[in-house]
């Protein structure tokens, strides 16, 4: 499978650890680097900003997806190569899903497990079959991954859970997967 888009779902946050951001920045390099389109939310702050901008200073392709009511709240990026304003959230992750390959997942808040758990239950209804990566920057996600091995183990998911999601603990390995 040729990936020529990514989304990437974040927080609009920095958060509290700096890894966060150095692996923002250094996905945003990985992504220019292979020539692929960074399809993210649209925003100019937090992770979701250091990614845009790292794509755009590396000479790649952005584009954002926002939600008219999420225009002043997450600040539209305005030097991306497109950004597409939409009516709502729900349009926005049915555009996100659309533009995407893959997706890859950095630290982020609800809205981030709003867009990945939507992502994961689409796959198990078998509406995309669309591989999940996440960026599992200094454990972040470890107790996420744990109950959802535990979602598995007691026989709530349709399929084996690595068959759908891969987690990486730093950007770069995601190359190994961008042949």
């Amino acid at each position: 499978m040729s990936i020529k888009a990514i989304a990437v779902f974040c927080g609009s946050k920095n958060g509290n650890n700096p890894l966060f951001i150095q692996h923002a920045v250094a996905l945003g390099k990985v992504l220019a680097e292979k020539n692929i389109t960074l399809i993210y939310g649209g925003g100019s702050k937090g992770i979701m900003g250091a990614i845009a901008d790292t794509v755009m200073h590396s000479k790649g392709t952005v584009t954002g997806v926002i939600p008219e009511i999420l225009v002043e709240w997450e600040h539209q990026h305005k030097n991306i190569t497109e950004l597409i304003v939409v009516d709502n959230m729900h349009t926005r992750k049915k555009k996100l899903y659309e533009l995407c390959d893959v997706a890859v997942i950095l630290p982020g808040g609800l809205g981030t497990l709003d867009e990945l758990f939507e992502m994961m239950t689409w796959n198990q209804l078998s509406i995309h079959n669309k591989r999940i990566f996440f960026i599992n920057s200094d454990g972040f996600y470890n107790h996420l991954i744990n109950h959802m091995r535990s979602l598995e183990e007691n026989g709530f998911l349709y399929d084996k859970l690595s068959d759908r999601i891969t987690i990486l603990d730093e950007p770069f390995q995601l190359n190994q997967y961008l042949l």
